[in-house]
């Protein structure tokens, strides 16, 4: 161990502690110092003029005259630019890139570039399982970000029940328990569910309660994209109303992914919405959600416009029932309905090509189907029967994100995904859409919800605050520059205006330009799991 890190604790306990150095000491050698700046810790505090100091990967020191106390090795003038704890994003899917045979997708750099130091992954019940491996394998390799992990309802419910549409027996639910169980005490988080997605769909509100009821015993937190957003089955109301159910019968926090009215059927539900969270938020139930500041949401052709019991058995088994005239004549008067109820096939746009399908991006539905001389419905159908195309649906009220953005309990997210630009630009974005513009979200308010806020739900106890002894996870970015780039037409630009970026101490973004360095961990739970007989 160096003698920086050695001395490291006493240091921070000193200084933490309001003491002084005598007027003698010597100057403690520090890694860096960030002057100059104007400071928000994370708290939802007022601005400060102090100096932070880093060494050894954790924040030092956080107050004034930092030049007569420390000798640092680095030192950046922040003249002119806000320093903030690094964002941390509860929903993403970048799974995937930190998990890369490649360096650069390793890096995370969508995320960090926009100020994003810890992403959450395996939100929508897509979770892996195996927490451990994924652990050890970012270790192994190197990532940009910090990740932490959430177990996915999907992989739980399709490892025992497949893509069949029934409830599980008292075995198959013992099985099920215990692969959760066993994925939280690996260090998973939370419990993440996708209620509108196969074969997660298929569950009934015990089935998940049950299971929440485990990831509650181990005090973890229930990560939800609700049973329906729209009009497709329950309705929004209906699903948020089983959302909290959920949330009571399992006593857990629940946490509520890209809320949203989806559809011109329900906009305005905004209302509705907030007052049932603020009622149970005021009875006692712990209740937050995210929000990305995109007008447009995004999925796949198949899980916007097709019922999910033509879903039953995938894609392969859609394609079957597609090739039959009855199954197929309802099947397309079903997907006509999904296409109305997202506005029409105009406000569908395509972003991705999926398995084998043959089709350009960046067109959209409607065009798409004018350009083959069938209707939209045809087009969609024809698409789903060789692969299947992300998209982009623009089917939000501009009133209701107002709404939900300015509530108290709502944090920035990304549901950052390939082929929208949510991916590369949400944080900018939120931030030019709150802050700078009228009527202005104060700018302290703005980074408690971007890093601190999202920190306490998730259960981090040494990020998303700027405080010594806390991980110095830190972006220093130009409050005049900071914005996306991307776009729908150009989804993969990266975001500007960072200029320096740390995870862990340690420059990930250095004068604006990335620096090749892979210093992030993941973040995993310390559980307490005492043995048990098999169920929990």
């Amino acid at each position: 161990m160096s003698l920086r890190k050695a001395a490291f604790p006493a240091l921070v306990a000193i200084l933490a502690g309001c003491q002084s150095l005598p007027n003698d000491a010597p100057l403690a050698p520090v890694d860096l110092v960030i002057s100059g700046g104007t400071v928000y810790d994370g708290t939802g505090s007022p601005a400060t003029a102090d100096d932070l100091v880093i060494s050894d990967g954790r924040v030092a020191y956080l107050g004034p005259d930092a030049r007569t106390k420390f000798l640092p090795a680095r030192e950046i003038d922040a003249t002119g630019l806000v320093v903030a704890p690094g964002f941390i994003d509860p929903h993403t899917h970048a799974a995937s890139d930190l998990s890369s045979d490649q360096a650069v997708r390793r890096a995370n750099l969508p995320f960090a570039f926009q100020g994003v130091t810890t992403v959450v992954v395996g939100n929508d019940g897509g979770g892996s399982l195996d927490v451990a491996a994924q652990a050890e394998l970012a270790r192994a390799q190197g990532i940009g970000t910090n990740v932490a992990y959430l177990a996915g309802f999907g992989p739980i419910r399709e490892e025992v029940l497949g893509k069949e549409d029934r409830a599980p027996d008292a075995d198959e639910m013992s099985v099920m328990k215990a692969r959760l169980r066993g994925a939280m005490c690996e260090g998973a988080w939370g419990f993440s569910a996708g209620l509108y997605y196969v074969p997660q769909a298929y569950s009934q509100t015990d089935e998940v309660v049950a299971l929440a009821s485990v990831a509650s015993a181990l005090d973890g937190y229930y990560d939800t994209h609700m049973r329906d957003e729209s009009t497709y089955n329950v309705t929004v109301t209906g699903a948020l109303a089983e959302t909290l159910e959920i949330g009571r019968l399992a006593d857990i926090p629940v946490h509520i992914a890209h809320i949203k009215a989806l559809g011109p059927a329900v906009w305005g539900h905004s209302t509705k919405m907030i007052e049932a969270i603020e009622d149970a938020r005021a009875a006692g139930q712990r209740v937050t959600a995210d929000q990305y500041p995109w007008e447009a949401s995004g999925t796949r052709i198949s899980a916007a416009l097709v019922p999910r019991s033509a879903l039953e058995g995938g894609l392969d088994a859609l394609r079957e029932r597609l090739r039959e005239p009855e199954t197929r004549a309802a099947i397309r008067a079903a997907m006509i309905d999904g296409i109305a109820r997202r506005g029409g096939a105009s406000k569908l746009l395509i972003t991705g090509r999926l398995g084998e399908a043959d089709i350009e991006t960046g067109q959209t539905l409607e065009e798409y189907a004018e350009a083959a001389n069938i209707e939209p419905v045809d087009a969609a159908i024809a698409i789903l029967l060789q692969g299947d195309a992300r998209i982009a649906s623009f089917n939000m009220s501009t009133d209701d994100i107002a709404a939900f953005s300015v509530r108290d309990w709502v944090v920035t997210g990304s549901d950052g995904s390939s082929g929208h630009p949510r991916k590369y630009g949400s944080f900018p974005k939120a931030y030019r859409d709150l802050v700078l513009s009228e009527p202005g979200m104060d700018l302290a308010r703005f980074i408690e919800r971007s890093s601190g806020q999202t920190a306490k739900l998730i259960g981090l106890q040494d990020r998303g605050f700027l405080a010594p002894g806390m991980a110095a996870d830190v972006v220093v970015f130009d409050p005049a520059s900071f914005a996306p780039l991307a776009t729908y037409q150009s989804p993969r630009d990266l975001s500007v205006g960072v200029r320096h970026l740390f995870v862990n101490g340690e420059a990930v973004i250095s004068e604006g330009a990335y620096t090749g360095s892979l210093p992030g961990l993941s973040l995993l739970k310390r559980t307490a799991c005492a043995p048990t007989d098999g169920d929990s």
